[in-house]
């Protein structure tokens, strides 16, 4: 619920960035941007994708989530975090009970089985754009990224299935009403990673951008 909330009201207003004392501290910490969707998709840099050598198992996920105490892993600490309704957590992190709303396609979900965590942009995708020349341990961070809650998604096991690992040129949710949050997470986690576009991703994006969904506002913080 908490993670949810942080969703809506993140689309819709400016963050506060503490300023830190120390100079030093200040540079190190990533600060958070936040930008129009057109501006956004200005600073996505364009290249020729490349898949040659991809393999989702360069990706290693699940690990053991944020909190390598609580016994669940990234998989299931995501479905807890984006629970309307808690689910209750058993031993070995079993989930049962609880609600979900996948907002790709609207479908209220009872079943954490029903569920499908999708990578906003998808493993072959990211390796296309530039995480082919990472190192393991960095696409292991991006394979389990909730240090942005736009990173993993909760959606039906259907949509996720459908969108595999296109972009947003062949494919967008199938609820109009999530497309333009759709288009500014996927911007924000492009931005978040460094990650490029090919130049069909880029005018797909663009179409969006300078149209329907002018008004979405876009914020990230840099991945460190």
């Amino acid at each position: 619920m908490i993670k949810n909330l942080a969703r809506t009201f993140g689309a819709l207003s400016l963050a506060l960035v503490p300023l830190l004392s120390s100079p030093a501290a200040h540079a190190a910490v990533p600060v958070a941007e936040v930008t129009t969707l057109a501006d956004a998709v200005g600073l996505v840099q364009v290249t020729e994708e490349d898949r040659t050598g991809y393999t989702r198992s360069k990706f290693k996920h699940w690990n053991s989530g944020d909190d390598s105490s609580d016994g669940c892993n990234t998989r299931a600490e995501v479905l807890i975090a984006e629970a309307v309704v808690a689910p209750a957590v058993g031993a070995g992190c079993k989930l049962t009970g609880g609600t979900w709303v996948s907002y790709y396609d609207g479908q209220e979900v009872t079943s954490a089985g029903s569920l499908d965590i999708d990578h906003m942009v998808p493993l072959a995708e990211a390796w296309d754009s530039g995480a082919s020349a990472w190192t393991a341990a960095r696409r292991e961070a991006y394979a389990n990224d909730q240090g942005a809650d736009v990173s993993l998604v909760a959606v039906t096991a259907r949509t996720n299935r459908s969108k595999s690992d296109q972009d947003p040129a062949d494919w967008m949710p199938p609820s109009p009403e999530a497309q333009c949050r759709y288009v500014g997470e996927w911007v924000a986690t492009k931005l978040r990673w460094d990650l490029t576009a090919d130049d069909r991703e880029l005018q797909a994006l663009k179409v969006y951008a300078e149209g329907p969904c002018e008004d979405t506002i876009v914020r990230y913080t840099p991945a460190v």
